[in-house]
């Protein structure tokens, strides 16, 4: 479960890039995040995960404050950025090592699960190469493998079916499906509105760094248009936001 509280984050004095946000994701559900352009969604992970401070407010990860506690809460996530650009010096296995020892996995455990996950994205055989030898879509297999290695109860994704291919892509989803069928939550950032559209529980639009709607696709058609597909509710809330 993931709270944030009044949540708020300027970069120059009065001109807030978040403001007052407050939004729960549950346990058990695909909560999907989406914006424009500069609406402040990358802002509002980075302070989830840590990357930035919070200004005001709080962000509590299963009960664990960022704030105060940033290293019990980051234990409680695995986050996948929108660039996969990191690390390139290292082998694929080299890093997924690295990510198991800080987060104690033992040595049994990560074998067997290194060699179930990188097989399932088919980069087993590349885990000696080194990760700048990657493609796009191999790098973000490397990473997302490295949030699985260590079987976070929150995930934390920002565009993570970019550069994957199509299988790829499929099996991740399913993956969230499973997770948040087994009482876990997934926080997923995407521009593609079909798929949010079709994968997501809960939908919240950030606009302008401020949350315009928060709820269920249903509930989106209800108050702003029957019949409407996601992407059209989106162009149309959006625009009343701007006006």
């Amino acid at each position: 479960m993931i709270d944030l509280i009044n949540v708020s984050k300027a970069y120059r004095k009065n001109l807030n890039v978040v403001e007052n946000i407050n939004i729960s994701i549950n346990d058990g559900e695909i909560f999907g995040f989406i914006g424009p352009n500069g609406a402040g969604k990358t802002t509002t992970i980075k302070m989830m995960t840590g990357i930035l401070d919070i200004d005001e407010g709080n962000i509590l990860i299963d009960n664990k404050s960022i704030k105060s506690n940033p290293v019990q809460a980051k234990k409680r996530f695995g986050f996948v950025p929108d660039d996969p650009n990191i690390f390139l010096k290292l082998t694929g296995i080299e890093y997924l090592n690295f990510i198991a020892d800080i987060y104690e996995v033992n040595e049994k455990e990560r074998i067997d699960r290194i060699e179930k996950i990188t097989k399932e994205f088919e980069i087993y055989d590349a885990l000696e190469e080194k990760i700048e030898s990657y493609s796009h879509g191999m790098r973000q297999k490397i990473i997302i493998s490295g949030v699985l290695l260590h079987n976070p109860q929150n995930w934390i994704l920002d565009e993570p079916l970019t550069g994957l291919d199509p299988k790829s892509s499929f099996k991740l989803k399913n993956m969230m499906k499973e997770h948040v069928k087994n009482g876990n939550c997934v926080f997923f950032s995407t521009h593609v509105l079909e798929v949010a559209e079709r994968l997501c529980d809960r939908i919240g639009i950030i606009n302008k760094g401020k949350i315009i709607f928060v709820g269920t696709y249903q509930e989106m058609k209800k108050r702003f248009g029957e019949g409407a597909s996601l992407e059209e509710l989106f162009m149309e809330i959006t625009k009343n936001d701007e006006e």
